[in-house]
Parts: C-alpha cells; structure tokens; sequence
C-alpha cells in the first residue's frame, strides 16, 4: 500500500492523486516519487480514465526534492537508485498518455514548481508561491517551463530563483485559473469535469500531438537537465 500518497478514484473519468508528506512539505523523497510512479502507470492503464488531479497534502503543494537524500548521493548505490528514481518519475509525468490537472495548494517551488509545470493545467490557491530557488546551488529543470510560457518568462524564474505568488503566476499564464483555498479542489474537478466530457481515445490523441510538441520525454532527464 502506498505510504506517501492517497490515490482517488477514477471517478466519472477522474482520478486523484494527492502528495501526502504534509510535515515534510510533500517533499519527492525516493519512496514517493516511485509511488507516483506506480500510480501514473496504473491509472494509464485504466480505460476509465481520462484526467488526472495532482495536488498537495496540508499547506504545501510540494517543496521539491527531499535534499536529505542528496546528502547520501556519495555512498555505494545510493545515488544511482536515486537517479533512476528521478529519471523514472519524471518520464512518468511527462509522457502520462492522459491529462493532468495540478491543483496547486500551495507553496510550489524547485521540484514542486516542475511537477505542477509537467502537468497540462494548473489551477492555483490564491496561497500558492511558485519559484526555483535551487538555482543558488544546483541545475534547474528549464525545457517544461519555456514550452509552457517562452523564454522570457522561463529565464526570469530561471536565472533569479525570484518566488512569486498565484496573481503573478497567473498573469504569466503559468496558471489558468486562481481561486480562494477553499474553492480550489472543486474548481479543478470543474475543469476535469469538463475535460472528461471527451472521448477517451480524442484525449489520447491530443495528449500525444502536445507531447510530441513539446519535445520534452526521451534521453534520461538526470543526465540532461533539460
């Protein structure tokens, strides 16, 4: 049984999947991106499906990856079951056949913010925060976000790390939506609802041609940043 997140559903065409480490911030540890993992390639398997939510447990949609672990990346195996952790998880997200809605709760930055960018919508609290601030210390993943908003904007956050809020975010068109915090959940069901209103196979289809525009899913993302 997973540990690390609760999977809902599918439901009307609808599945849930909620990141479920509230006292860690959601951080990705190893166990739970594998657990996403495993629930993304269940439910693509699943012909009831057709969309995805992905959202946060308590005030944190995710604070990216567990940097506990980066601690251990010298010793003997543990950093290659890291990597192919990472490199598993974010083929998972990326080349997901269906499409996935980010229910943004909350702080979303690092590893977080890329979760809810390889996602195909974003619907935000009016709580939630978005930035790299990895770019004082390591690489950050840039490909996702430049296809989603061009380069302008994905530089900006890139090269400062600068954090900015849900109104900002929005008139970035990194979101599409924001609401109170109470009424995010249902307006993300509200915009899956109206995505399952689509044949199953006309999503399929969709999902491949914005996929293959992207460019995104291919060689191992650990070895080439993108």
């Amino acid at each position: 049984m997973p540990e690390f997140s609760i999977v809902e559903g599918p439901r009307d065409g609808v599945a849930t999947i909620t990141l479920n480490r509230p006292e860690k911030k959601n951080a990705l540890s190893i166990a739970l991106r594998d657990e996403i993992s495993d629930a993304l390639q269940a439910l693509a398997a699943d012909d009831a499906l057709k969309c995805v939510i992905v959202t946060g447990a308590g005030d944190a949609f995710c604070a990216g990856f567990d940097l506990k672990e980066f601690e251990r990346v010298r010793e003997p195996g543990f950093g290659e079951k890291l990597w192919a952790s990472s490199d598993r998880y974010h083929r998972a997200c990326l080349a997901f056949p269906l499409p996935m809605i980010a229910a943004v709760n909350g702080t979303a930055v690092a590893g977080g913010f890329d979760l809810a960018v390889m996602c195909d919508l974003r619907v935000a609290s009016s709580a939630a925060r978005f930035g790299r601030p990895e770019v004082t210390f390591g690489d950050v993943v840039y490909g996702p976000l430049h296809d989603l908003v061009g380069g302008a904007v994905a530089r900006d956050l890139c090269f400062t790390g600068r954090i900015i809020g849900a109104e900002e975010a929005l008139a970035m068109r990194i979101v599409s939506r924001v609401v109170p915090p109470v009424e995010l959940m249902d307006a993300a069901r509200e915009t899956a609802a109206q995505i399952a209103r689509a044949p199953r196979d006309v999503l399929v289809r969709t999902k491949a041609k914005a996929t293959r525009r992207a460019g995104t899913v291919g060689e191992s993302l650990a070895q080439r940043n993108v």
